[in-house]
Parts: structure tokens; sequence; C-alpha cells
């Protein structure tokens, strides 16, 4: 077994832009533009920044829900797009996913006994005689109570919807969850019970987590370490602590900046960003945030920026350590 469940080596994604009767390709949108990183297992990385900067298509991707364009995905020390059709039909359940909307994420027309159960046993994971008692047990692990079994997801709340979509994840057995925005759609009060759920979950089953979201207070409080994406790119990357304590890029500050705080006597240092994002098809040479940084240099306008060790296992992509690095 390897030290890190999940290891991303220079991922891209494009997808084809096509015009014209014939559907020629005249260009790409790149969702994904060579993102690294790697998460230990039995630990939660979160994934971070605006919308359209490409969390979900890397985390569809992994899952090869997406063809990746290039880039190695190890899962285990093994590439998955290199698994046949068969040997990725026995890793399916070591790999699953929850979605962001737990109510257009399950069938209407079937039970949750059903929708819970129906992969378990397609993958044959059960003896028939033990099917009921196993998805009893998967449920009560997930705060669902065994007589829900037969009842439909309009049925439930908006909170035990997303306990469904969990315990459907779970009856896999898998090793790596992408959680996908799994509490965006949620009252606060429930956020936090399912946020508490995963991290109780994880520690039973020892899971690893990806985990995608906007809310950095979630993040922060589920995380070991955390990746900032901007337009397709890993701009900085590190342990929880050493990102939310000094973060160093200047979109990654903008980020926190914007972080709610709960005491009125803390004077908030806003950073407010110009702008919006740029597009994916067309994003700007050399560094992809110089069109919105108030810290751009002439180089940033041409040159795309290193990737910085820091120390630590802190990561950062921007030309305004080049100096400090060269010195070094």
């Amino acid at each position: 077994m390897t030290e890190n469940v999940l290891e991303v080596n220079n991922l891209v994604k494009y997808f084809p832009i096509k015009a014209g009767m014939f559907g020629r390709v005249v260009g790409n949108v790149k969702a994904v533009d060579g993102v690294s990183f790697h998460i230990p297992r039995g630990t939660t990385m979160g994934l971070v920044g605006e919308s359209g900067c490409g969390k979900s298509t890397v985390g569809k991707t992994l899952l090869r829900l997406n063809d990746k364009t290039s880039g190695e995905v190890l899962f285990n020390g093994q590439e998955i797009f290199d698994l046949s059709k068969e040997q990725l039909r026995h890793l399916r359940p070591k790999i699953q996913m929850i979605f962001q909307d737990p109510y257009s994420s399950l069938s209407p027309r079937m039970p949750v006994g059903e929708i819970i159960g129906e992969a378990v046993r397609e993958h044959n994971l059960v003896p028939p005689e033990e099917f009921d008692d196993y998805i009893s047990k998967i449920m009560r692990s997930c705060g669902l109570q065994p007589y829900h079994k037969d009842r439909y997801p309009h049925e439930f709340s908006g909170g035990q919807r997303q306990r469904i979509c969990i315990a459907r994840a779970l009856a896999l057995n898998p090793e790596f969850i992408v959680c996908d925005e799994p509490v965006s759609a949620l009252d606060v009060s429930i956020q936090a019970q399912i946020i508490n759920l995963l991290g109780d979950l994880q520690d039973e089953y020892g899971l690893t987590y990806l985990f995608i979201s906007h809310d950095l207070s979630v993040v922060e409080h589920i995380s070991n370490t955390v990746g900032v994406m901007y337009l397709g790119n890993m701009v900085e990357f590190g342990a929880k602590k050493e990102i939310f304590t000094n973060p160093m890029h200047p979109y990654t500050q903008a980020l926190f900046s914007a972080i709610p705080m709960p005491d009125p006597t803390v004077k908030m240092h806003r950073v407010v960003l110009e702008g919006s994002i740029p597009s994916p098809a067309n994003p700007p040479a050399g560094c992809k945030f110089h069109t919105r940084c108030a810290k751009c240099m002439e180089i940033c306008k041409s040159v795309p920026p290193e990737t910085y060790d820091l120390g630590n296992g802190h990561y950062v992509v921007c030309h305004l350590y080049d100096d400090k690095i060269k010195h070094e």
C-alpha cells in the first residue's frame, strides 16, 4: 500500500469548442490546465476557488467520469486511465462521489433501500441473505433508520437526502470519496451535522476525501491539506495550518480576506478583486491571475510563474517569490 491514496501529476482536461456544419474544432475550454497534488491515506484535501475555476472537473476526471487530455492520475500507485473496462469495474467501488445536489442525484422512482443497495447487488459485495442487514447497518451509520428503506427521495428533507447520498457511497466500502460541495445546498445547522458525519465516517472506516467547496470555514474545519485553484491552475497548496495562517499567493489572500469574522471588534482587511474571472477558452498570457492582481509586475503579463517550494509542503505559483528562491 502506498502512503498516498491519490497522486495527480500535471493533469490536463480540455473541452473542445466546435463550430460549423461539420463540427470543426476551433478552440478549447481549458478547464484543468496542469494540476498536481497528492492526498495521503486517511486524510482530507480541501479544494477551493471561484466558480468556473475547474474544481468539479478535477473531481470528475479523477473518477474517470471525464477522459483526461494528458497527465497522470495514480490511485494506490496505479494509473487509472490505463485500466481495461474489466479492471475499472473492479476499481469502481473503491472510488466514489457525493454530488452537490442531493435531490437531482437520486432517482425519484426508486425507494431509498434500492438506491443505496443497487450497486452493492451489482458488484456482489455481500451474500444475498445478508443484503438487508448490510443496508440497514449502512443506513444507521449515516443517521438513517431501516424503516426509511421503502420511502422515496421526495419524502425526505435536504439533509436526509444528503445522508442517503453518503450512504450510497459508503455502501460500496470505498477507500476514496470525492465530495463535490456536499453541504452548499443545505442550511447552516444541517451543514454542521453533515460535516461531523463525514468526520465520524472517516475515523470509523479510514476514508480519504477530496472535499470541493466554496465555503472556506467548512474547508478549514474538515481538511488536512488545502489546494487553491484559479482558472484551471493550482496556485497554492499546503497543510491547512500553513495555508490559513500564512497565505502567500495574492489570490489566496483575497479569498481568505472575505471569510466573515464572528468578532465585531476585529477590523477586516478586505482585499477586493477587480473585474471578473477571464474565460477559460481564452486565458490571459503569463500568469492567468495578472489581470486582477494588485501586485502585478511586468513579468507576470508574459511569463507563466514556476512552482516554488516554501518548505513544510507549502507550494506557491507566483513571480513574487522569484528573487527569494534565487537567493536561496
